[in-house]
This record gives structure tokens, C-alpha cells and sequence, in this order.
């Protein structure tokens, strides 16, 4: 009985670890990357380095926080890199008319009423998330062309990029900031009514509206939250270089689901969490910062960024496919 039973045991034991390792895949990788990089360079554990790592990551961190709402809910926003550079340009642009912050205030708003357009166009229009937000992204980013001149908008009053010079020990005040609103948005989801509800939208959506959910309102309402959260980034960008670029946070939404999806939230939705995020993000940022310490090409981040987001798919597809299984 005892000898039938132990190999049952030792399957049950690997099948667990093989479920664990799946669910907490982020945190293998993101150790395996450090344990890389540090055995690569010898400026990369430092403490400085660490604080750079953290800094840098965080924007991409604050863009990954609304991107994760919004693909829990089974859709995507492709427009987060262009309203952070109208947020940032609006910023620095009107300082000079009404004041740092006044300007930086209106910054939030256009963020937050650009999430609102494009949630309102996904959930009236019936259109897919991505043509809309494509669109966004082509439209905001001539928005911000035209605005600025096409050229960059430099800071007068430079009291404005002092404010993200705060630091605790090598961590700054950015890397603080997304960190706060991370653990924020992840008790949003674990722990209140629009949480369970972003799960059951991206889950099932006739369920869910056959359940009371009003979804178009809910989903405008996740929209609206991404767009004001890429308008934070970009205003942290424009304190911390003291300069709005037409060009500023292109590409970023490719980095962001990058790492949203590296975190294990499923394309289909449904799925996904903010700590698992956080773990996406830092692995990015570990293997961007120490590509740039060994002093690699452009062309060689790229293809490592594409080779990372090509293994988030795979993950994705595994995790989805040991779900239904």
C-alpha cells in the first residue's frame, strides 16, 4: 500500500511545484535575470545602480498599473505613451499662463479625459479596444506635435524639477509614488466591489451583465483611471528631465504590455494582479538597465525585448491552456 501510494505522492508533489513555479513564473525569471546581470557587471548590485533601476522602472511602472485594469478587463489601451506626452507638454506648456500648478493639474485632467473618450467610444461603439486606442495614439500624438511646435517645451520656473529630487536612502521619490499606487490598485482589485467586478467583466462579459454589472460604465470608468495614470507618468517625466519632448514615452505602451503580460495577466482578460505586475515591471527594467551596463547595442535590447515579449505569449498560452485542462 505504502510503495503504490509514494509515487502517487511524489506526482501529486511535482505536480504542485510545477503549479507554483507557473503562477509565480515573474519572480523565477526576475531572480534568474538579477543573478545574471550581477555575475555580468560589477556596478550592477550596487546600491546606486539599485535606486537608477527603480527610478527608471517606475514609469514604465505607473503606465503597467492602468494597463493591468484595463486588460483584466479583456481589452487594451495603445494611446497611454501619447497622453503622456500631451500630459507632460501641457504641463511645462501652460506654466508660464497660470502657474505650475494649475498647469500641472490641467495635465491630470487631459489624461483623464482622454481615458474617458476612449472608454466611452469602446463601450458605445461596440468597436475593438485596440482600433480605438490605435487611433487614440496616432491622434493624441499629432495633438501634441501640433501643440508643441515639434519642438521640445522647456521648464522656466526650475523649482518644478526639484519636487522629484526627494529620496528615502537610493529610493526616489518616482519609484516611492508608483510603488504606493501599485499596493493601492492591487487592495482596488482584491479587495473592493469594481475589483471582483473587473475580474468577472474580463472573465465572462454576458455573465457579468446577466449578473447586474452596468459593464459599459465600469469599463469607461477603467479607461478613465488608465488615461489619468499615464498623465501622472508624464508630468513625473516632465519634473524629473525639466523638458516636455513631442517624442516622449514613444513606444512605451509596447513596454508596458510587455511587462503587464511578462506579470501574467491573460490577454483574454479575467486574469491577472498588480503584485504580479510589479514583478513584470522590475524584471524589464533589470534586463534594460543591464543591457545598457555591458554596453549592448540598441538593435540588441530590442531583439532581447522581442525574444521577452515572445516568452510572455508562450507563458500566457501555457497558463491558459493548464486552466482549461
Amino acid at each position: 500500500m505504502s510503495h503504490a501510494s509514494s509515487p502517487m505522492r511524489t506526482g501529486s508533489a511535482l505536480h504542485i511545484a510545477l503549479s507554483w513555479l507557473l503562477r509565480n513564473h515573474i519572480w523565477v525569471f526576475l531572480a534568474l535575470t538579477v543573478l545574471v546581470f550581477s555575475l555580468a557587471s560589477p556596478y550592477f548590485l550596487t546600491l546606486n545602480n539599485m535606486g537608477n533601476l527603480l527610478t527608471q522602472g517606475a514609469f514604465i511602472g505607473i503606465l503597467a498599473i492602468g494597463m493591468t485594469l484595463v486588460m483584466i478587463d479583456g481589452e487594451i489601451d495603445l494611446s497611454v505613451g501619447a497622453i503622456l506626452a500631451l500630459a507632460s507638454a501641457l504641463a511645462i506648456g501652460l506654466q508660464d499662463h497660470m502657474g505650475v500648478w494649475p498647469a500641472v493639474i490641467l495635465g491630470l485632467l487631459s489624461g483623464a479625459a482622454l481615458g474617458f473618450v476612449n472608454g466611452t467610444l469602446v463601450a458605445l461603439s461596440g468597436m475593438h479596444s485596440f482600433v480605438v486606442t490605435l487611433g487614440g495614439l496616432i491622434g493624441i500624438r499629432g495633438l501634441v506635435f501640433v501643440y508643441s511646435g515639434e519642438n521640445a517645451l522647456m521648464v522656466q520656473d526650475f523649482s518644478y524639477t526639484e519636487i522629484p529630487e526627494v529620496y528615502l536612502g537610493p529610493v526616489s521619490l518616482t519609484a516611492m509614488i508608483f510603488l504606493a499606487l501599485a499596493l493601492f490598485f492591487q487592495w482596488v482589485l482584491s479587495s473592493t466591489r469594481h475589483g471582483r467586478e473587473t475580474y468577472a467583466v474580463g472573465d465572462n462579459i454576458e455573465a457579468a451583465h446577466d449578473s447586474g454589472i452596468n459593464v459599459k460604465r465600469h469599463k469607461i470608468i477603467n479607461f478613465t483611471l488608465c488615461g489619468t495614470l499615464a498623465a501622472v507618468c508624464g508630468i513625473l517625466l516632465s519634473m524629473r528631465l525639466g523638458t516636455a519632448e513631442p517624442n516622449a514615452g514613444k513606444i512605451w505602451e509596447l513596454w508596458t504590455i510587455i511587462a503587464v503580460v511578462l506579470g501574467g495577466t491573460r490577454l483574454q482578460g479575467g486574469y491577472g494582479s498588480l503584485w504580479m505586475t510589479i514583478g513584470g515591471v522590475l524584471t524589464l527594467a533589470v534586463l534594460r538597465n543591464g543591457l545598457r551596463l555591458l554596453n549592448t547595442p540598441n538593435y540588441v535590447e530590442l531583439m532581447v525585448m522581442g525574444a521577452v515579449l515572445v516568452l510572455a505569449l508562450a507563458l500566457d498560452k501555457l497558463l491558459n491552456h493548464r486552466e482549461g485542462s
